[in-house]
């Protein structure tokens, strides 16, 4: 399944960047941790059990490898999705934070926690201006009003 190809490449990739550029904060144990999981879900692409030789289960696999790389930040992000197009592989980086300021709503907690989560590193990084810093606490407080009634 090509599928499966250019996801296990992806995956290397995604193994080589963490080994060569770990995020900050992470020690050579979280490295190893995050290494083997990758090593893990490729084993499970490429060689699946027979009840998980589905689309879903592909897709459930896409997501553990590039969550990472679509809501984190800093030099092994940027390397990673270097390397996916130098690649010419399928995949392209989701701009959360586009998408969160130009609809001004967050929608669910999923969005929520990556507001939260990359609010002070996007600005840090000049990724986002003061305009959207204070457009994004409005919109923390407007979903966080919502969800107490």
């Amino acid at each position: 399944m090509e599928d499966s190809n250019c996801l296990s490449k992806a995956i290397d990739i995604a193994i080589e960047v963490i080994k060569e550029n770990p995020p900050k904060g992470w020690d050579q144990e979280t490295v190893l941790r995050v290494v083997n999981l990758n090593l893990e879900v490729k084993e499970n692409v490429l060689n699946p059990p027979a009840q998980f030789r589905n689309l879903k289960s592909l897709k459930y696999s896409s997501e553990i490898v590039f969550t990472k790389f679509q809501e984190g930040h800093g030099l092994f992000v940027e390397e990673f999705w270097r390397k996916i197009k130098s690649h010419n592989l399928p995949y392209k980086r989701e701009n959360k934070m586009v998408k969160i300021i130009k609809r001004k709503k967050i929608n669910n907690i999923q969005e929520y926690d990556f507001v939260i989560d990359v609010i002070v590193p996007y600005q840090q990084e000049g990724l986002i201006d003061k305009e959207q810093v204070v457009l994004l606490n409005e919109l923390i407080g407007q979903f966080e009003s919502r969800k107490k009634k």
